[in-house]
Order: C-alpha cells, then sequence, then structure tokens
C-alpha cells in the first residue's frame, strides 16, 4: 500500500509542477469560482480562535432584512404591475440590486470562513487543501470525515467525483497529520456549518434574482436563459457591472478549476464558466464549443449593454441576437462548397504573327537540335556522364559517348541545306573571276629537253568544247581493221 502511496503522490508533484491554467486578464476581478492560495492575500492573516470575529455578515441587520424580503417575495410570486415605470425607481430592483451585492458579500464571507477552516484542519490533513479547492466541497468533505484517520470507514460519494475520492483515501494513508483536539473539531465543524448556510442563503437570492430577470434583463434571459442570467448578475455584481464588463471576462464567470488528480489533461475541457449552461453551448458540437463560447459570451455582453439602459424591455433585441448566434453556428457546421471544374480559356481567334511557308521551315531547320545536343542533355540511368573537368565538375556530357561502341554516331542522312551551303560557298571562292591558282607552274619536265617552260593556260585553250576537251580528237580518224 505504501508504494501505491506514493506513486500517487508522485504523480500529484508532478501534476502540480506541469499543470499551467491561462492567465486571462483580470480573471480574479469578474468574481470566478477558483480559489486558491494567493487568491485573497489579506486573508491569510486572519488566525482567530473564534469564528465570530472572523465571520460577522450573518449578524448584520442588512443581512436579515434582505434574506426576509427575498423570503415574502418569493412567496408573493412574480409581480411586473410597474413594467411601464423607470427601472431605477422601481422597488423590487432596488431589492434586486440589494440582492446581487449580497450575494457577493456572502462569497467574500464564504472564501474568510473556508481560510479559517483551513488553519484548523491542516493539523489533521494537510494534504487535503491542495487536492479540493472550492470552498463549499472543502466544507462538506472536512465535515463529512470529521477526526476519522481510516478514510477507508468514510462514505464520500455524492460529494466529489470518484477519482478524487480515491486520491484522498491513497493520501490520507500517508498524511502526517494528527487528530485535532475537541475544542478545535467543535470549531471547525461549526464553521462547516456556518459555510453551508451561506451557501444555501446564496442560492436563494439567485433563485429570486432568477424569478425576475423577465422584468429586469428580457434580453439577456432571451440569449442564456434566466437561470443563467441570474447566476452572471449576482457574480459580476449587478446588471451594471455585467454591462460593463468585457465580453472575455464574462466567459469566465463561474468558471472552477478543474483538479485532475494526476490524470491526462487531453480529454480535459477549456475553461468556460456558466455559459456552458445555455441551450445553445450545450447544442453545439463539441469541436466547435470554443466558438460558441466566445460568441454568446459577446452577444451576452451586447444584450447586458441592452438592458442596463432599458433599450428594449420586450426582449426582441436579444431574441435576435439569439438567432444570429444560432445561424452562425449552422453556417460553421456546413460543409465547405464542391470544388468547380475550371472551364478551359476562350479560344484565340486572332491570326497569328508568324505564317508558315518554306521560309519559316528552312529557319526551323537551320536552328533545329542536334543529335549531339539531345544527347549532351539527356542522362542514362545508372551510368555516372563524363564532365568537362573530371568527377562531376565543369560541363556535363551527358550521354554522349557512351551510347554502342564509345563514339559519338554521325547521321548519315543527307542534309539539303548543308549541301546547298557548300555549293554556294564554292561557287563564291571559286567562280570565273580569272584568277590562276597558286599551285599551277610554267615549269615541265620532259625527257627530250629535261626543263622547259611552257604556258599552263595554253594546253586548256586547246581543250575546247565538243568531242576535243573529252576522249576524241578532232584530227583523229576511224580506221578499218581486216579481219585475217
Amino acid at each position: 500500500m505504501a508504494s501505491l502511496a506514493d506513486s500517487f503522490l508522485a504523480d500529484l508533484d508532478e501534476l502540480s509542477d506541469n499543470e499551467a491554467y491561462p492567465e486571462e486578464e483580470n480573471a480574479e476581478a469578474v468574481g470566478t469560482e477558483e480559489i486558491g492560495d494567493d487568491d485573497m492575500p489579506d486573508l491569510e492573516s486572519l488566525n482567530y480562535d473564534d469564528l465570530d470575529n472572523v465571520s460577522k455578515l450573518q449578524k448584520t441587520q442588512r443581512y436579515s432584512d434582505i434574506m426576509q424580503k427575498v423570503e415574502d417575495a418569493l412567496q408573493k410570486g412574480t409581480d411586473f404591475s410597474n413594467q411601464g415605470s423607470i427601472l431605477e425607481e422601481d422597488p423590487e430592483y432596488q431589492l434586486i440590486v440589494d440582492c446581487n451585492a449580497l450575494s457577493v458579500d456572502i462569497e467574500n464571507e464564504i472564501i474568510i470562513i473556508h481560510n479559517f477552516i483551513r488553519d484548523k484542519y491542516r493539523l489533521k490533513f494537510p494534504e487535503l487543501e491542495s487536492l479540493v479547492h472550492h470552498p463549499i466541497d472543502y466544507a462538506r468533505v472536512v465535515k463529512k470525515i470529521g477526526n476519522e484517520m481510516d478514510l477507508t470507514l468514510v462514505d464520500l460519494e455524492g460529494l466529489l467525483p470518484s477519482a478524487i475520492i480515491m486520491v484522498i483515501s491513497v493520501t490520507a494513508s500517508t498524511t502526517s497529520g494528527k487528530p485535532l483536539s475537541e475544542e478545535n473539531l467543535v470549531k471547525t465543524i461549526e464553521a462547516c456549518d456556518r459555510a453551508l448556510t451561506l451557501d444555501a442563503a446564496k442560492k436563494k437570492v439567485l433563485e429570486f434574482v432568477e424569478s425576475r430577470m423577465g422584468y429586469i434583463a428580457p434580453n439577456l434571459s432571451a440569449i442564456v436563459g434566466s437561470a443563467v442570467a441570474s447566476k452572471l448578475m449576482g457574480t459580476a455584481g449587478g446588471l451594471g457591472a455585467l454591462a460593463k464588463m468585457p465580453a472575455c471576462n464574462v466567459q469566465l464567470l463561474g468558471a472552477k478549476r478543474k483538479n485532475l488528480a494526476g490524470f491526462s489533461t487531453a480529454t480535459s475541457q477549456f475553461r468556460v464558466g456558466y455559459l456552458e449552461q445555455t441551450d445553445v453551448f450545450q447544442s453545439t458540437p463539441p469541436a466547435l464549443r470554443t466558438r460558441a463560447c466566445r460568441l454568446i459570451a459577446a452577444k451576452s455582453t451586447l444584450a447586458a449593454r441592452i438592458d442596463s439602459i432599458r433599450g428594449d424591455p420586450t426582449g426582441k433585441a436579444g431574441r435576435n441576437l439569439l438567432e444570429e448566434i444560432r445561424k452562425k453556428i449552422e453556417k460553421w457546421q456546413e460543409p465547405p462548397p464542391a470544388k468547380l471544374p475550371k472551364p478551359l480559356p476562350v479560344p484565340d481567334f486572332e491570326p497569328k504573327k508568324k505564317r508558315g511557308g518554306r521560309r519559316l521551315r528552312k529557319m526551323k531547320e537551320r536552328y533545329a537540335q542536334t543529335d549531339m545536343m539531345k544527347l549532351a542533355n539527356r542522362m542514362q540511368f545508372g551510368i555516372p556522364e563524363e564532365s568537362s573537368l573530371g568527377d562531376g565538375l565543369g560541363e556535363g556530357y551527358g550521354m554522349l559517348g557512351q551510347a554502342g561502341s564509345g563514339k559519338l554516331r554521325v547521321s548519315t542522312v543527307p542534309n539539303k541545306l548543308a549541301a546547298k551551303v557548300a555549293k554556294k560557298f564554292k561557287e563564291k571562292s571559286y567562280g570565273s573571276s580569272g584568277a590562276t591558282s597558286g599551285l599551277t607552274s610554267s615549269l615541265a619536265f620532259t625527257p627530250v629537253q629535261g626543263i622547259e617552260l611552257s604556258n599552263p593556260q595554253a594546253h586548256g585553250n586547246l581543250l575546247g568544247s565538243g568531242t576535243q576537251s573529252t576522249y576524241f580528237s578532232e584530227t583523229g580518224t576511224f580506221s578499218k581493221v581486216k579481219r585475217t
């Protein structure tokens, strides 16, 4: 059992070190129900032995008068006879404002009593305050446990989640606390009873405010409902304070700090307060609830500002805002539009700038890519190409020298253009200009005289046209040979 307890304690320590909660602007000023050790630092110095010196709200005349009026109003029922009058002059509205202020005072008083209970019960179970954060839950658990050291004999079902109950049972088996004295135990139980009484009074005040929400804040009630509207007003400190509050803080009203007790944070929901109790939020898919909560908070702030100046007593503006919220959430759930096929561009029927024909074909043939360039631009798979500088440096040769015998194949197809160019060049170089070749000599070697001078053009002049320049001579005749 000790090893299991040690493992749970290690998980709790790791959770307290690694778990981070997002810090919202002015989160402590908007009345969230997140209670920690640093919420009210001035209350830490309250260490009185007498509970009456710490908690004095229940003995005030203001508390008694307001609670008496609330009970009378709840018994009398709803009366809207003065609905046409100015809101600030209505005595019932003044009572609602006093109830909102009293609910804030009750909340502060519960925090003071919670600190008193912690100081007393810390001697018996010091780890309990880090496991149960909410003041009312802490008071119920302390009252249920009492001075019992073996928590297996205490039934905490219905007070806390089963996971928290298991962690508390394991932690209590290794706690360093000792049983309280009879006097301290009586004071602790009395403080728990007083905290629970104040919580019941706060619920009764909120019930009265909820019953009058249709008259006080009709637009806000149309969006979030009467119950949630009364809680928002009670936590914020009145309709005027709620109207002055930004939407990001309205979203956090009533948010509680979640103690996962060492379990995974993968399935934990984002921080949201009373707005999660609205019908619109509950009907929204889980994937869109974060956006929906921001939207509801923004529209609720607008509705509260309308109600604070009595802009629309009929609640029509609130119903229009609610319809706008629903339409936006439905729009978020729609599938994306289908991707339409992109049509081909309109054909261009304008005349082309270049015309076809023999001249264009010859130009294309002149500047066409040769076989050598095609081989240089191609690479064979698995065979490295040769380069001008070697080792892949310089200009690559591609498949030059790799196909067949390793030599570049020269196409044997005759090129008409090349033949034409060569013919033109020959005519230009060796045309009938009358020039004599420089290799022609006027010296001739004969067997009779040896070296003699001769005119090289004389022999050319003798070779005239007709048969003289070919095989036969002009002086030659045919001879008849007789057969013997």
